[in-house]
């Protein structure tokens, strides 16, 4: 489907090849691409994407009409008055009234050129359907206020948030037949299938973009070739496109290193991280609060805490207060840590998350590591809230943290007490579990609850082994009991449990 789309995309521009030199093209003079020069010395970097459409318009315009502070901010405050309205109309109802009265209109002829346009449908970007009517609407007046690329760009972007591909590719296709094939207009395209996951058309469209003599790729269209690879975790196919960049001599910005460096940490190649991070803090551009906060994810996932402490200390107040999920990335890295202190610091974290952020998986992580502490009665009120909120665990690793901490303490009640709500509540149940009550029923000499434990392990199909009747063998003669030790030496034989090498001492 998408090379389809592609081939009718060719046609479209073949067919107005013809009249792209009669139709007038309104392009503020410094959209013309200036001709690319490296500073000698090391490679050069700029800090930032002209990602914001409203900025560029406006960077774009300074040269060829100063517009001043207040002016650009009343027009803002005109555009964001406009907005308001149209959202509070009833399903869009009364929309060519409200654009026609000739408010709009005006906005669209007020310096900087194009700003109100892009403003209007970034304004109304939460409803993408009713910012495409807009720009409809806007495309009427294209034969006397001129279509710039932005708009397009802008509109694109939105017809992909609708989920809706084919009105991206029409608008493409008649921003080309209008001989608007500025590289932003691609660029939106390649988003926009990025986002609705066509990989393949995006590939297409970057492919189309080379083709096109008019156009050259930026360092945007890479980074959403990176960003598309790092998605699907195409890693050759993102050192690919990190070669062509070099090749380009296009300089690399904050997003191209934050894809770079998101795409490893998903990858787990740590020694990549280290290296991008390295060159960042030794480079003109310096790790911003995302690139931090993917260190301090990097570092939490390969068990580095030194280095996440690190990280952490300095962005500490927004994660505090914004990154939850950080957070909770910082108590797992904890939780699967050997360190002495991991609870303190766990319980420090704990505290800055608020008690309606609850997650079962975190949760058992917790009841884990209190297992493994042997703090029992921090591990069962866990225990008891995850059997409140209907968690389920499933992982047999889990049940013998808790399984240890109950047999370090010596609790068997508490143990008998547990497995019967787990159980009940569906948790993964492993012999282990019996095995570990009927030895320490066995040291309380609860020998008659120890041999109920095997009726509890038929009801739930965990047949007996070697190791359960050596259990109550070794319970029954450290008690004195000869005769009933020697029946349950004879029982393994008649189960073909036993062996000529047999020898119990008690």
């Amino acid at each position: 489907m998408a090379r389809k789309q592609l081939v009718a995309l060719l046609l479209l521009r073949r067919r107005f090849s013809s009249l792209r030199s009669s139709i007038p093209r309104f392009r503020s003079p410094t959209l013309a691409r200036r001709p690319h020069a490296a500073p000698s010395g090391p490679r050069w970097f700029c800090s930032d994407d002209i990602s914001d459409l409203r900025e560029r318009i406006l960077l774009l315009s300074e040269s060829h009409s100063e517009v001043s502070k207040e002016d650009k901010e009343s027009l803002r405050f005109s555009v964001h008055a406009l907005a308001d309205e149209l959202l509070a109309l009833p399903d869009g109802q009364g929309l060519e009234a409200s654009l026609g009265s000739g408010c709009f209109p005006d906005l669209l002829r007020r310096p900087p050129a194009g700003f109100a346009s892009v403003e209007l449908l970034s304004r109304l970007q939460s409803h993408p359907l009713l910012a495409l009517q807009v720009f409809d609407w806007r495309k009427k007046l294209s034969c006397e206020i001129s279509v710039l690329p932005e708009e397009y760009s802008k509109a694109i972007t939105l017809a992909g948030r609708t989920k809706n591909d084919t009105l991206a590719t029409e608008l493409f296709c008649d921003a080309v037949a209008a001989g608007i094939n500025e590289t932003c207009i691609y660029n939106a395209l390649m988003s926009t299938c990025m986002y609705n996951g066509l990989t393949n058309k995006a590939i297409l469209v970057f492919e189309d973009l080379k083709k096109d003599a008019k156009c050259k790729p930026t360092i945007v269209t890479y980074n959403i070739l990176l960003s598309l690879f790092s998605r699907s975790m195409l890693m050759d196919h993102l050192e690919k496109v990190l070669k062509e960049i070099e090749d380009s001599e296009l300089p690399y910005t904050i997003n191209t290193y934050n894809t770079v460096i998101a795409a490893y940490v998903t990858a787990w190649r740590w020694d990549k991280v280290e290296n991008i991070y390295q060159s960042m803090l030794e480079g003109p551009i310096k790790p911003d609060d995302s690139t931090l906060f993917l260190m301090l994810r990097g570092y939490a996932y390969s068990g580095n805490l030194e280095k996440m402490e690190q990280i952490y200390d300095q962005v500490k107040e927004t994660v505090n207060s914004q990154q939850m999920t950080l957070l909770r990335t910082m108590i797992c890295a904890y939780t699967k840590s050997s360190q002495p202190d991991r609870i303190k610091k766990v319980e420090a974290l704990m505290k800055l998350i608020p008690e309606d952020e609850y997650r079962a998986w975190l949760n058992v992580l917790l009841i884990r590591m209190y297992a493994q502490e042997g703090l029992i009665e921090v591990m069962e009120r866990l225990i008891a809230e995850a059997f409140q909120r209907q968690t389920i665990v499933t992982t047999t690793g889990v049940m013998l943290s808790i399984l240890s901490g109950y047999f370090n303490n010596n609790a068997v009640d508490r143990l008998a007490g547990f497995l019967k709500k787990a159980e009940s509540a569906g948790w993964r149940l492993c012999r282990s579990l019996y095995h570990c009550k009927m030895v320490m029923y066995g040291q309380q000499n609860r020998l008659g609850e120890m041999h109920g434990v095997l009726d509890e392990m038929e009801n739930f199909r965990f047949d007996r082994t070697r190791k359960t009747f050596l259990i109550m063998y070794k319970a029954y003669a450290s008690t004195g009991r000869r005769s009933e030790a020697e029946s349950v030496f004879g029982m393994m034989w008649k189960h073909g449990l036993g062996n000529s090498d047999d020898a119990f001492v008690t």
